[in-house]
């Protein structure tokens, strides 16, 4: 069973060697760099290992917007290792959990962005509810859900 761990100064080295297949470095973003957004906006997010049997194989990051009011999935990733197996799926059911106790603020709403060729993760986000809202920006759409 998939579980989200907080990053901390114990398990952050764990993110760091987490690994994306060939060609996804187009479409997230590789927890390093996640790590630094997390420290900058440490007051409204939340970044998270995700783990299998003790073992970290993905991590995501949720971040409030305090001006929309949403909640938004930042830089989901499963090492590549560990693909194809329905953790990312099982993952995100995770995440939408943890937004529903609404830890930073009042809302549903629920947003993210993937880039358009990224033809398994907008399945993946279709299947759980997730509809394009028509916004883009280079190769992202934004695809929205929500929850109570």
């Amino acid at each position: 069973m998939i579980e989200l761990k907080e990053i901390t100064e114990d398990n952050f080295i764990d993110a760091f060697n987490l690994k994306l297949a060939s060609g996804q470095e187009s479409f997230v973003s590789h927890p390093v760099r996640s790590l630094a957004q997390a420290y900058v906006y440490r007051d409204q997010c939340q970044p998270f290992g995700i783990y299998l049997e003790g073992k970290m194989i993905g991590y995501v990051m949720v971040i409030y917007d305090y001006d929309i009011p949403e909640y938004d999935i930042w830089h989901m990733m499963i090492d590549e290792s560990m693909q194809g197996h329905g953790y990312g799926s099982e993952a995100l059911d995770r995440v939408i959990d943890y937004i529903k106790t609404k830890p930073f603020g009042d809302s549903g709403r629920v947003v993210l962005t993937c880039n358009k060729n990224n033809a398994a993760a907008l399945k993946l986000y279709k299947c759980k509810g997730f509809s394009a809202t028509g916004a883009e920006e280079d190769d992202e759409i934004e695809l929205v859900i929500t929850v109570k």
